[in-house]
């Protein structure tokens, strides 16, 4: 049985880095088929100092154990479009999307969820709901909702994204890779 873990927001470059090795980790390149499948993965790779410029802005949620971070939550404004190039045509796409019956590029109240994830050892013990609850009680005073989107072959993370309340509201194919994608949003 792994360590209990500690929700909080990022607060040190150790925990940054914590969570690129991490992310690294739990890349397809990193992970054998078999483990994609039935674990998931994260898409993005991102840059050590976006990711610091990200956190100065809005720090993300992590789950801390044994001092290390064991599951992490990017909380990523719109401004940071730009920074990171392979989340700019979600972004162009959200810019023509609503969401309850408001369109998203009218709406401040929001950011997205840049991505999610727990380590091998701490999974299936209720770190992604500590994770979100935390995220809801860090941000319902500045915004109403997160938006992210997941592979639709990334079935343990869509599953868990519904669970703890996500809703998808609009699917695409990616025409360059044929990635079918779920947009989804969580209320705070």
């Amino acid at each position: 049985m792994a360590a209990a873990a500690v929700f909080t927001t990022v607060s040190s470059h150790a925990e940054v880095r914590q969570i690129l090795e991490l992310q690294a980790a739990n890349l397809p390149g990193a992970l054998a088929p078999d483990v994609i499948v039935s674990q998931g993965f994260v898409t993005v790779k991102h840059d050590a100092a976006v990711l610091e410029r990200m956190n100065d802005a809005a720090p993300s949620v992590i789950a801390i154990a044994q001092g290390r971070v064991v599951g992490y939550a990017l909380v990523m404004l719109r401004e940071f479009a730009p920074d990171v190039p392979v989340l700019q045509p979600l972004f162009a796409r959200l810019d023509g999307l609503a969401w309850q019956a408001r369109p998203l590029r009218d709406n401040p109240r929001w950011f997205v969820m840049g991505q999610i994830c727990v380590a091998a050892s701490h999974r299936g013990q209720g770190l992604v709901d500590g994770l979100y609850a935390t995220m809801k009680e860090n941000y319902r005073d500045r915004y109403d909702f997160t938006v992210t989107e997941i592979a639709e072959r990334n079935t343990r993370s869509r599953r868990v994204h519904e669970r703890v309340g996500f809703r998808t509201f609009h699917t695409y194919p990616d025409d360059t890779t044929g990635e079918i994608w779920h947009v989804c949003a969580l209320g705070l």
